[in-house]
């Protein structure tokens, strides 16, 4: 489905290509508020122009007949929009579901596990904050418990497979383990910390949040028992439009909560139908990966990632600040378009970090977010083709001012 009357973003392309040095450069692609500097694509993503559109169709159509569409097309539609999300994703045709989010996906995960009293549930302290809930509660539920262990930002490759497995025991039965971290924007080597984690008898499931579309991903030979993932941050989908792996031996005892209508079908059909939800977003995902499809992925994420960079270093620079020890610093071509400053001047608390954040924001109407990290105050840079080098001078301007 597609809007004829609005410019298609290969036509835009091509005008921006001809107009300046960075053809992609895209800012208007996107409808924000004028005078904001948006510095957090990772949190959130920004839904493009054309992708809303999409989703407005798709939201008239169901209105025009609302039980024709959700009788007799919805189902049909969604199999063929949940078969483009398993080829972008390197799923077999029937190992991906729609979820609103990854954190449902995780919730799901855990209504299936079956956990016996002393079992364990592994962690890292680099675990986003809704997963460890999730777990912490289906371990007290169960009478398990859930094991942290530390992996220090700088750590790469078997550093990270090591600190993982030192908090293994013979009664850890799960481990979750991040494909991109959240609040620290670190890239894990699943794949390989899933070939460890077998080799002890553990399953894992891989929190790949912010994977789909920052970059590629191989489900097939990733090797997680379990992931999920969502489309709205770096895939142009709309917001509550995600995705559930499961391994193919572990389907059958998967079921969506809240329990579909389809629940006699099995994974992945049961998840279609869950109730009267507006399911216009995962209608829409196919829009969202044909966006950034008509500019080239790899075209795309070599330029937000060059870009993320360079915004680091000029935020860095301004402070005065050094980057030693941050992920990636020592990594040449770091594949990944969000990355750290450390403010050693603010305080590592919570309190102080959501204060700086919120300030920024009102005061001076720059998104983005500061967290606390083990005593630590830590600024995340995120750059998508609506950014430019002149957002993050912005924010080093104001953060030279304010701190």
């Amino acid at each position: 489905m597609t809007n004829p009357a609005s410019p298609s973003p290969a036509a835009t392309f091509a005008a921006s290509s001809a107009a300046g040095p960075d053809p992609l450069h895209l800012p208007h692609l996107w409808r924000f508020e004028p005078g904001v500097t948006y510095v957090n694509h990772g949190a959130f993503g920004a839904v493009p122009t054309v992708v809303r559109e999409e989703q407005r169709e798709w939201q008239d159509r169901v209105d025009a007949n609302p039980m024709g569409f959700n009788r007799r097309e919805l189902s049909r539609e969604l199999d063929e929009a949940r078969l483009v999300m398993a080829r972008f994703l390197g799923s077999d045709e029937n190992g991906v579901a729609f979820t609103p989010n990854a954190t449902t996906g995780v919730a799901t995960v855990f209504g299936a596990f079956n956990l016996a009293p002393g079992d364990r549930i592994l962690v890292t302290d680099h675990v986003y904050g809704a997963v460890l809930r999730n777990a912490r509660l289906a371990a007290a539920r169960a009478g398990a418990e859930v094991d942290m262990v530390h992996v220090p930002l700088e750590a790469e490759g078997a550093e990270v497979v090591a600190a993982i497995m030192s908090g293994v025991t013979g009664a850890t039965r799960l481990a979750i383990v991040d494909q991109i971290s959240s609040m620290t924007a670190k890239l894990f080597p699943a794949a390989a910390i899933a070939e460890s984690l077998h080799e002890r008898g553990v399953r894992i499931l891989v929190d790949g949040a912010h994977a789909p579309g920052a970059i590629p991903v191989d489900l097939q030979t990733l090797g997680a028992d379990y992931w999920t993932g969502n489309l709205h941050k770096w895939a142009g989908a709309p917001h509550g439009t995600a995705g559930l792996y499961v391994a193919p031996e572990l389907r059958a005892g998967l079921q969506s909560f809240p329990v579909s209508w389809r629940a006699d079908e099995g994974f992945p059909d049961s998840f279609s139908d869950i109730g009267t939800l507006d399911k216009s977003g995962w209608l829409s995902a196919p829009a969202g990966l044909r966006f950034y499809t008509e500019f080239g992925w790899e075209a795309v994420r070599a330029r937000n990632n060059a870009l993320a960079r360079t915004g680091q270093q000029l935020i860095a620079q301004a402070l005065g600040v050094s980057l030693q020890g941050m992920p990636g610093e020592d990594v040449p071509d770091y594949p990944l378009p969000m990355r750290l400053v450390p403010l050693p001047s603010v305080p590592g608390e919570a309190e102080a970090c959501k204060a700086l954040t919120e300030r920024l924001g009102l005061q001076h109407a720059i998104e983005v977010p500061v967290e606390a990290w083990h005593g630590r105050a830590l600024l995340r840079v995120s750059a998508q083709l609506y950014n430019a080098e002149a957002d993050y001078e912005r924010l080093a301007r104001t953060l030279t001012q304010i701190l």
